[in-house]
């Protein structure tokens, strides 16, 4: 039997989800009060929340004053499918695929559009494929952070500042967490469950001015359902991306994603939301180093998230175990972390290799993440006991 002693102190806030993520600190129900419930989305009260909810995304997220923001249906999937959908075709396309969810892209892209000519650059679980193949002359959809994979680009350095194509980037666990490269993007995407904090069911869509001329310029060949136009008679509906939006949208949840921005504000904006972080996933990592029976997925310390940070088991009593075995382990020891009311939601994505998966953004406080390690080494202690005795 192992001597570590249950630890005494809990995480205030036991909600490591990747998504949906923990609300910010001080989150209470009662923010939401001046809602519009009740309303119309196209009343002028309405509107006015939802465009409100734009103008604080661009000061908040830092986007250039030529790029436009549209709120969209189906969350960050929407987003990202909406612009696949209407943009790709003209040019060959490239997709980096080393998660679960950019893979989706790559089934969009070759499967269902059918794409001549489409190229996969795709690497296992804890890599990044090899950029350097990237092409000026394609188009590109990538993730700038792998959500299941907890790798992410260090820069984008690996786009050219002259491509012909346009770069469609999945940033939702990125934006609000990573500096993006404004210059190097041409359509960012992300949902508003994820670094703020807020509901599910949203997303949001920023275009580039080449982006906007991709799709003034280009009608694709097959039909597109009405929540993924974006033009009229070739000419964009600009007014999507000036509050009205293409279906009804939830007011109750603008208005928790506007009270997510404003904490961002009051905080110190951007910066703040970087540093918090970073500061967040030092404790994982420090709690790391001196670990034995963990690490990260991630194999460079380069391309390590900030925000989902997915750990892998290393231990050789469960290294040793058949897929079954090791899968079996690593569920134990997330439903224990549950069980204890410390780690909610904290497994590795089920097609990642077995561990945990900690979410560090902005919104979870450092001391949770310092009352949650010692939590960590008590449950696998306790598990891997129960392992050995089986044995």
């Amino acid at each position: 039997m192992h001597n570590l002693a249950k630890p005494a102190m809990r995480p205030a806030r036991p909600q490591f989800s990747s998504g949906p993520t923990v609300k910010h600190p001080g989150w209470r129900l009662e923010n939401l009060q001046a809602a519009p419930l009740g309303r119309s989305h196209r009343s002028k009260v309405g509107k006015g929340r939802l465009k409100e909810a734009i103008d604080r995304t661009r000061e908040v997220l830092e986007v250039p004053d030529d790029f436009l923001i549209g709120i969209v249906p189906a969350s960050d999937t929407g987003a990202v499918e909406m612009a696949m959908w209407s943009m790709l075709g003209p040019l060959p396309v490239q997709v980096a695929a080393w998660e679960s969810f950019s893979k989706d892209w790559v089934v969009d892209i070759i499967d269902q559009l059918k794409l001549p000519g489409a190229e996969e650059l795709t690497a296992p679980f804890g890599q990044l494929p090899d950029l350097s193949k990237v092409r000026p002359d394609a188009d590109l959809v990538f993730a700038w952070n792998g959500t299941t994979s907890g790798v992410r680009v260090p820069n984008a350095d690996f786009i050219s500042a002259d491509r012909k194509g346009i770069v469609i980037c999945d940033a939702t666990s990125a934006a609000f967490a990573q500096k993006l490269d404004w210059a190097k993007l041409d359509v960012v995407t992300y949902s508003w469950q994820k670094v703020l904090g807020g509901e599910a069911a949203h997303g949001m869509l920023i275009l580039s001015p080449r982006a906007v001329e991709r799709l003034e310029s280009y009608t694709p060949p097959w039909p597109l359902p009405k929540l993924f136009r974006m033009t009229n008679k070739g000419k964009l509906s600009r007014d999507i991306f000036d509050g009205s939006t293409i279906n009804t949208p939830s007011m109750l949840c603008t208005e928790d994603y506007l009270d997510a921005l404003k904490w961002v504000s009051s905080i110190g904006g951007l910066q703040a939301m970087y540093r918090r972080a970073d500061e967040n996933t030092a404790v994982i990592t420090k709690w790391a180093e001196k670990t034995p029976w963990i690490d990260f997925l991630a194999e460079d310390p380069k391309t390590r998230s900030n925000t989902g940070v997915c750990l892998k088991i290393v231990d050789s009593r469960v290294t040793s175990l058949p897929a079954a075995g090791q899968a079996e382990f690593a569920k134990k020891l997330s439903d224990l972390l549950e069980k204890e009311d410390v780690a909610l939601d904290a497994a590795a994505y089920r097609e990642a290799p077995p561990g945990l998966r900690i979410w560090c953004g902005g919104a979870v406080e450092v001391s949770d993440l310092e009352a949650l390690t010692p939590w960590l080494d008590w449950a696998f202690a306790t598990v891997a006991d129960e392992l050995l005795q089986a044995a």
